[in-house]
């Protein structure tokens, strides 16, 4: 009995199908819709003719973001003239025709494909990709058969009451749907403009970092009131939470904001950078590696992040070594005895310092740049002295200049003679009549 059913149901459709394809009103709208696209096809390409940036490059990941951007849209060309051909072609047949069933079709299955090519070629991410292709896809289609509000339906169906506030499967499912959406999107928003900015090379570098916060935060703002949006928030109530906030800010808050406002100071004002040699009023030292609203990363020479607040930056003193200029000067200080010829040592000096690769010397060096050796102080067992030079960066880590020349200062007192002074005592006994031995008796 089934199966005379299910061969019943069969010969029904087929003749349903014969009756469909004997219409010459399926003809008519086959006609159709092979003439809308060959007009969109006509139109893509004579669009691409009059504005060839929009043309798609194989060398595209050489070009600017907003160049391959508009390669992107320019692919697309082809699908959004034929949708928009292909849904005016409905609303025609539909005046004509009883059914317009194949317009429709071939509209659905353009949407379709629209979609794809959209996750193809503007998300990189695999696994986004997927998620859009095996839930984004499906809901599309629901929505193109009209199937998409049943279902809704029985999803809001499925629900829960707590106090005044509605929890509904549907509810989750488009809050974690639109929601991932979103910050995806935000992703890749803050990405894609922070590329640009940094493509800004006339614009100074300090600039391109405050212009990039200013998007990152400018992006979150929006996606935040998106999202709540989406989980049924009145955004009206907003200005009280405001209100509350603020009190929270004022009592318990108080650092998180002082940090923000700072970190956006500290961008504004350009007193500290990445790449900077910073030291703090502690001591610490280390070279800015990253800037953010709240912290500043420095990584010091021994491979150690130190987080600062920003707000250290602003109400503490620190020294900044390498604000306007890379170039330093530094000192090396050393001994040698009284009986040296003091004006062929400075001579001698000189030469050894200057012959270091990072030290500054030479004829095109300014005079007072030049590697310099002088009298500091007479000691008590030698006369102390020093040299002074000018490097490019800091004089540690890598560049360890101070110890080379430390070394080079001691080989060449050594080759030309001189002597390096070490303390020495004279002991007087005053009393005549003291013995040695008889002190070691007592």
């Amino acid at each position: 009995m089934a199966l005379e059913k299910i061969q019943l149901t069969l010969e029904q459709a087929a003749a349903r199908v014969m009756e469909i394809v004997a219409q010459p009103e399926t003809y008519t709208q086959l006609s159709i819709v092979i003439t809308v696209y060959v007009i969109a096809f006509l139109l893509a390409q004579r669009m691409r003719h009059h504005l060839p940036f929009i043309y798609p490059s194989d060398d595209a990941a050489k070009l600017h973001p907003l160049r391959q951007f508009a390669g992107k849209l320019g692919s697309l060309l082809f699908p959004m003239f034929a949708i928009l051909l292909l849904r005016i072609s409905v609303e025609i047949s539909e005046s004509l025709v009883d059914n317009g069933w194949v317009n429709l079709t071939a509209l659905g299955i353009s949407i379709l494909l629209f979609f794809n090519s959209l996750v193809r070629d503007f998300i990189s991410n695999q696994t986004i990709a997927s998620v859009f292709r095996w839930i984004g896809m499906p809901l599309l289609f629901l929505h193109l058969v009209g199937l998409l509000d049943n279902l809704i339906a029985i999803l809001e169906a499925v629900s829960i009451d707590v106090g005044n506030i509605h929890i509904s499967l549907y509810g989750v499912a488009r809050v974690a749907i639109f929601g991932s959406l979103l910050f995806w999107l935000g992703r890749v928003s803050t990405q894609t403009g922070r590329d640009i900015i940094n493509r800004q090379i006339n614009i100074e570098k300090r600039t391109r970092e405050v212009a990039a916060k200013i998007l990152e935060t400018g992006v979150f703002l929006v996606i935040f009131l998106l999202l709540l949006q989406i989980m049924g928030i009145n955004l009206t109530a907003l200005a009280v939470f405001g209100g509350a906030l603020g009190v929270g800010i004022g009592i318990g808050l108080q650092a998180i904001a002082s940090n923000f406002i700072s970190g956006i100071i500290i961008l504004l004002d350009r007193s500290v950078s990445i790449g900077d040699y910073v030291e703090l009023e502690d001591g610490r030292t280390g070279i800015v590696r990253h800037l953010d609203m709240r912290s500043t990363t420095m990584e010091t020479f021994d491979g150690k992040d130190i987080v600062v607040p920003n707000e250290k930056f602003i109400v503490e003193t620190f020294t900044n070594w390498t604000h306007k200029d890379q170039r330093q000067r530094y000192r090396v200080d050393f001994s040698v005895a009284y009986h040296s010829d003091i004006r062929r040592l400075v001579e001698i000096i000189k030469e050894v310092v200057a012959s270091h690769p990072s030290v500054f010397s030479g004829e095109a060096v300014p005079f007072e740049e030049r590697p310099d050796c002088e009298i500091d102080s007479f000691g008590d067992s030698g006369i102390n002295m020093f040299v002074e030079f000018w490097m490019e960066g800091i004089d540690d880590g890598k560049n360890r200049v101070g110890g080379d020349l430390l070394l080079m200062i001691l080989e060449a007192l050594q080759e030309h003679g001189y002597e390096i002074p070490f303390p020495q005592r004279e002991v007087r006994v005053l009393n005549e009549n003291f013995s040695i031995r008889e002190s070691e008796k007592k």
